[in-house]
Parts: structure tokens; C-alpha cells; sequence
């Protein structure tokens, strides 16, 4: 959502007069402010005068169409969102202009809930930029970036330079990544370098409850709404308010559960189970899954319109096997963590243990090798790590891998190898493959990779 306090200003460019006033009246309703031009021309005088937070552009116009205005408004002010209106015979066109950096695209007549969703997010994209540009020119006013992420690896890297961009900003997030992997952390992290790191951390957990307990742990509920309901109670979205509220595995929910959640984003207000009254809050919603959100939407069984509301800024947290240089310094933090927890001193970890804890595959992550980590010191004798406390699938893991059985198990391999080896980059995976990254991400998706950086 668009921090309060700030009033937003949308550039309307079309050169009907009836359809701007229309526009321009509904975004005032909203809360915004609206400034009209009449052509194309006319946009791009504006924009080099004036700041806006986003422009809504159509296509069609006399004296310069959107076309070329688009081409000249990215040209002076790249991270300015536009986002364009068409008639369904020119969508070409603006498909085009998405290829070339234009935020979206809508089709007349518009719809005018899809309007505001697209421009919302538009202006979400809008603030995290601007917070980009603060940063990277040094003038970053808000809390320096305060991380308990280990690691140093490029991915890692890349995550943490992400999380400085975003954590200042009101805009929601999508964390994404495998189980285990450490997405309630990086929730944490955005949540303690927000401005709203004063206020409250709420945390949910969407599949661990029923449809109706999670709605009444979310919502909270009046006395008397069901069986059991002696008193009032207040659900998370009340609790977090003036902070933050994290929803973690929000692919497990239900289309029912998804429809009442998305009207909190949209409008940030709800009822509780059982009551009329109608409470306002204040709250960023993080959310993070372990599924594919964007294939669960083809599938049905995820709504578009939640997922675009939440898929804002997506932030993917990369797999254990894909920073493999991390695992040594993770490795220390555990055993100092565990040695200190049940009172015993570790010395050091033999070269051997190390070697096999590199080499693992992982595919329980970071918390798998905390599991293992906290076994190992609890078994250890004397005051070596060794090999021989660590888990069983751990000691007997082959020191090479298998031959492959089949061609498509050669190719899965060698992707896998490659993407180790540039920290999950894809594009340098993609360039040393001799594939384009479409068609990387494509075989990612068929042999259920799931890397997502």
C-alpha cells in the first residue's frame, strides 16, 4: 500500500475530455491527485516539470500517440510507472511497450477494480524504486540495514541488497522459497528495518489451522460467534496494527479464506467472526509460500487478484545447495549456538565432517542443517565435530555423483552444476548453457528445480 500522509499524484493522458473528468473524479474519490493531458505531447511537458508518483496512458491520440510519449516519459524518468490503456484491437501494442519498461497494460472499457489493483501496485513499485535510487546514491535516511542473515554468498548477497530496498517502503512482499530455507527470517528482517520496527510483528501460520480457526485467529470473533466463544477476541490483523503481519504459507489457503483476505489488503478493514462492526487498521502484510503462486493461478487454485495484490515485491530466498560457500560459516554459528545451549565445548570440526556438510544436498535447507548440527554436537565425543555424530544420510552420501540414467537426467544434472556454480544466476546459467533464460526457466519448471533468484 501507498504510505500514509503522502498524497499521490496520477498523470491522466487521453484525449477524451468526458473519460479523463471520469477518471480523474473516481481517483479523487480514492484519494488521490489527478493532473489531465490532453495528448501525448502534452504528458511528456508535464513529466519533464513536474513529479508524479504514476501515469495512466492511452494509446490512441492525435498529436502524439501514447506509443511514442511512453517512449520519451521512460526516457526521461526510467522508474516512473506507466501504464497503459488500449482497445483490444491495439493490445499489440502495448505489450510492446511492457517489453520496453511500461508497468502494465488495461483494455477498455476498463474494469475499474483491476484499475485500482494496477495502479496500486504500480505506485507500490513506484515507492520500492525510489527507495533503490536513495540507497544506491547514498542518501538513504532511513535505519541502516540490521541483518541476522549469515552468509556471503552472491545470492546472498543479492537478498540482503534487496531487503534494504524494500524494507523502508509500505509496499507488500511475496517471499518465496523452498521449506526450510529461512522466509520467516527474511520476514523479520524486513519488518526490524521498516519504519515500522516500533510497532508489533504478528506471525501466522496459514496451514497450520482449519478454515474457519485461522479466519477467527486472523479476524478475531465476537462472544457467542461459535461453540467455545466465551469472550471477545481480537485476531492478528487488530494485533499487528501499526505493524507488521506475516503470513506464512499462504499458498495453503482456501479460495473462500483468499476472497476475506484480500479485502483487508484492498480496503484495510474487517469484521470479526460473528460482529457487524466494521474496524480499520493499519498494517504491511508480508507473505511468504513454498509453492509456485503464479502456476497455482493458471490451476485455479490460487486467486489472481490476491496474488497480483501480494506479488508486489517478490523476494526469493535461494536454496541451501545454491550457496554452498555459506555452509561453513553456518556451520560455526550452530555449533557455537549449540555448544553453548547443552553445555559442551567444541574445539573445532574435523576437515572431513566440513567436507561431507558442503557436499550434502540439503533438501531440508538451513533447518535441516541447524537439525543436524544440534544432533551432531548433542552425540559428539571429545571436543571434535566429527563426521561420525552427523546423520546417517549425511556419512553416506556417494563422494561422486551417479551417472546419469537418461538424457533428460544428464541435462537436469548440468543445469543443477551450472547454477551452483554462478549462485543461482540464472541469465550467466542460461549463457554458459547456450540457452536462452526463457528456456532455462522452462526446464527449471519441468524438472522441478525451483530456483528462484
Amino acid at each position: 500500500m501507498v504510505k500514509e500522509g503522502k498524497q499521490v499524484t496520477i498523470l491522466v493522458v487521453d484525449d477524451e475530455q468526458v473519460h479523463r473528468y471520469m477518471l480523474c473524479s473516481m481517483f479523487r474519490e480514492w484519494g488521490w491527485r489527478c493532473v489531465e493531458a490532453d495528448d501525448g505531447r502534452t504528458a511528456v511537458e508535464a513529466v519533464e516539470k513536474s513529479d508524479f508518483d504514476a501515469v495512466l496512458m492511452d494509446v490512441r491520440m492525435a498529436r502524439m500517440d501514447g506509443m511514442e510519449a511512453f517512449t520519451r516519459i521512460h526516457a526521461l524518468k526510467p522508474a516512473l510507472p506507466v501504464v497503459i490503456m488500449t482497445a483490444y484491437s491495439s493490445v499489440d501494442d502495448a505489450v510492446e511497450a511492457i517489453k520496453h519498461g511500461a508497468h502494465d497494460y488495461l483494455t477498455k472499457p476498463l474494469d475499474f477494480d483491476r484499475l485500482r489493483l494496477t495502479l496500486t501496485r504500480a505506485l507500490d513499485h513506484h515507492q520500492v524504486a525510489e527507495k533503490r535510487q536513495q540507497v544506491q546514491a547514498g542518501e538513504h535516511k532511513g535505519h541502516p540495514l540490521r541483518s541476522s542473515i549469515i552468509g556471503n554468498s552472491p545470492p546472498i548477497q543479492e537478498l540482503l541488497e534487496m531487503i534494504s530496498y524494500v524494507a523502508a517502503t509500505e509496499a507488500t512482499v511475496l517471499i518465496t522459497g523452498e521449506s526450510g530455507t529461512g522466509k520467516e527470517l527474511v520476514a523479520a528482517e524486513l519488518h526490524t528495518n521498516s519504519d515500522r520496527h516500533d510497532g508489533p510483528f504478528v506471525k501466522v501460520n496459514c496451514a497450520a489451522l482449519a478454515d474457519t480457526l485461522l479466519e477467527s485467529e486472523l479476524f478475531g470473533h465476537e462472544k457467542g460467534a461459535f461453540t467455545g466463544a466465551d469472550r471477545r477476541r481480537e485476531g492478528k490483523f487488530v494485533q499487528a496494527d501499526g505493524g507488521t503481519l506475516f503470513l506464512d504459507e499462504i499458498g495453503e489457503t482456501t479460495q473462500a479464506m483468499q476472497v476475506k483476505l484480500l479485502r483487508v489488503l484492498q480496503e484495510h478493514e474487517l469484521q470479526r467472526v460473528g460482529g457487524e462492526e466494521t474496524l480499520k487498521v493499519d498494517v504491511r502484510i508480508l507473505a511468504a509460500t513454498n509453492r509456485d503462486l503464479a502456476f497455482e493461478v493458471k490451476t485455479g487454485n490460487f486467486r489472481e487478484d490476491l496474488y497480483y495484490r501480494l506479488n508486489v515485491v517478490t523476494l526469493a530466498v535461494p536454496p541451501l545447495r545454491a550457496r554452498r560457500g555459506d555452509i561453513p560459516l553456518l556451520v560455526d554459528y550452530f555449533v557455537r549456538k549449540f555448544a553453548e545451549k547443552n553445555r559442551r565445548t567444541v574445539d573445532s570440526v574435523t576437515p572431513r565432517c566440513m567436507e561431507l556438510l558442503v557436499s550434502y544436498g540439503w533438501p531440508g535447507n538451513v533447518r535441516e542443517l541447524e537439525n543436524a548440527i544440534e544432533r551432531g554436537v548433542i552425540l559428539m565425543r571429545g571436543e571434535q565435530l566429527s563426521e561420525k555424530s552427523l546423520p546417517l544420510p549425511i556419512q553416506k552420501q556417494e563422494g561422486e555423483i551417479a551417472a546419469p540414467s537418461s538424457l533428460q537426467e544428464a541435462e537436469r544434472v548440468l543445469i543443477l552444476q551450472t547454477l551452483e556454480e554462478t549462485g543461482g544466476n540464472k541469465s550467466e546459467a542460461a549463457r554458459r548453457l547456450g540457452i536462452t533464460r526463457k528456456t532455462l526457466q522452462n526446464k527449471l519448471q519441468r524438472y522441478d528445480l525451483n530456483f528462484k533468484f
